[in-house]
């Protein structure tokens, strides 16, 4: 079982919006939606793993941080991100961090 972060980006969303037009519509189950779901999570999660390579530097000021579940959540605030020559300032941001190697069922 992979995990299902990804299925809350645009993509994610996209393809649960046309499954379920699909399932309204009654031209694939349930069942099957369901199923492309979990094979969307783990075709997303290895090749996140295995295919990027790009490194980015980031700065700012923690604002709360969680460990629950093996997996930590980090808020923090005036957020500097850096990709050699590449400068992105944000207010806040969310970072959810798992641990890609051994799955959600490792707990």
């Amino acid at each position: 079982m992979a995990y299902q972060l990804y299925r809350n980006t645009t993509l994610g969303n996209s393809l649960q919006e046309s499954l379920d037009e699909l399932i309204q519509t009654q031209q694939i189950t349930p069942q099957l939606a369901l199923q492309v779901l979990l094979q969307f999570d783990k075709a997303i999660n290895t090749a996140l793993a295995n295919r990027v390579r790009n490194r980015v530097n980031f700065r700012g000021s923690l604002n709360t941080y969680r460990f629950c579940d093996n997996v930590w959540t980090f808020v923090l605030n005036d957020v500097e991100f850096r990709e050699v020559t590449d400068l992105v300032k944000v207010d806040k941001v969310k970072i959810v961090a798992c641990d890609g190697k051994s799955g959600p069922e490792a707990s």
